[in-house]
């Protein structure tokens, strides 16, 4: 896993000795990202990197410009290859990591609401998506942490299908890659 473009082009990730990890691979993040630019998503832009994992789609998104990321992990194991990813980056300064239940906290806003939230939980967490699911609660939470007009990116397993609209959010556009899929949901 490594950073595709921007200012850390080509840098390696560290990634923790688990089995419980989901890593993007860098054709469908480089794809993602293609998606995701016609949105205006990155330079000067906060971004929040929820079940960040190592931190590959917020570091992206600073290495392409973006101003800020948040990362948001439960796991200390994790989050400790995530600290050293930040640093060898060289983007301490324009990051914050928060040990938490991304379901419980959602994107933590300081003082500036997101541009972009990238949500990527377990897909065991992501089967249920009614209106009462852990899905749903998470969004809603996340429409008062997005900025107006600001974007969420939902990855799920290919056959979970979300809803056209989640409180604040209404879903633009669905694209699929393997075995993985991206929802990509609007604040109205």
């Amino acid at each position: 896993m490594r950073i595709i473009a921007g200012t850390k082009r080509g840098m390696k990730l560290l990634s923790p000795k688990t089995q419980n990890s989901r890593p993007i691979t860098d054709r469908v993040k480089e794809s993602l990202f293609s998606v995701l630019y016609k949105y205006d998503l990155f330079d000067g832009k906060i971004v929040a990197d929820l079940f960040c994992g190592v931190g590959s789609l917020g570091l992206e998104a600073l290495s392409r410009g973006a101003e800020f990321v948040s990362f948001v992990e439960n796991d200390p194991k994790v989050i400790a290859v995530l600290g050293k990813n930040i640093e060898k980056a060289g983007f301490v300064k324009e990051s914050k990591t928060v040990r938490a239940d991304a379901f419980k906290v959602g994107a933590v806003v300081d003082e500036q609401k997101y541009n972009l939230i990238f949500v990527d939980p377990p897909y065991s967490d992501t089967r249920q998506i009614g209106e009462r699911s852990a899905l749903s609660e998470l969004l809603t939470l996340l429409g008062e942490q997005v900025a107006p007009d600001g974007i969420v990116a939902v990855r799920t397993n290919r056959r979970t299908k979300l809803l056209e609209r989640y409180g604040k959010f209404t879903t633009i556009e669905r694209r699929q890659w393997g075995t993985m899929a991206v929802t990509i949901l609007r604040k109205k």
